[in-house]
């Protein structure tokens, strides 16, 4: 997100720290939970980054990680998903969530705008991930838009990048 509060994919300083940061935090994610919106334009790239000459090392084995996680693809309009390891859910968020929750594993990521704003909504985040780009927008979608209630959280972690980018790192209270 930007510092103020805007949640837009292109306001992304997305450099090798940062491809290296999140393929480390692949190490503990057992799943990744996409809208449509999100699963299309990642499907468009990662499953080829191998195949474009400007991707850097650090590209590539995010590359290599995101292919191979579990994704969960929600979308009230696609037919089909074809990634490697994505599904289309077959129930709604909510129920899925809390079914996957009941199993024991690794980490359930998020990654998506919308999914975020819903599962936040009925509480259902125990670790959140903010990253800060050092971008201001003025205008665009708040990360939390729909929330209705107060969600406390407490510090666990701040991660500061060479970008400007800042990582915080908060789980419920």
């Amino acid at each position: 997100m930007t510092i103020d509060g805007f949640a837009d994919h292109t306001a992304v300083i997305a450099d090798n720290e940062l491809h290296d940061f999140f393929t480390d935090l692949m190490d503990n994610a057992d799943m990744v939970l996409l809208g449509r919106k999100t699963y299309e334009m990642m499907a468009s790239y990662w499953p080829f980054a191998d195949q474009d000459p400007r991707s850097t090392e650090s590209e590539l084995k995010f590359a290599e990680k995101y292919n191979n996680v579990s994704k969960l693809v929600f979308s009230k309009t696609l037919k089909e998903v074809k990634w490697n390891n994505a599904t289309l859910a077959k129930s709604n968020l909510i129920d899925e969530v809390l079914k996957l929750k009941n199993q024991n594993g690794k980490y359930i990521f998020a990654g998506s705008l919308s999914i975020a704003s819903a599962l936040a909504e009925k509480n259902l985040i125990d670790d959140y991930w903010l990253l800060i780009h050092p971008i201001v927008l003025g205008k665009g979608k708040p990360l939390f838009e729909d929330l209705k209630s107060r969600i406390d959280l407490k510090l666990v972690e701040i991660k500061t990048f060479n970008s400007g980018v800042v990582v915080v790192h908060y789980q419920k209270s």
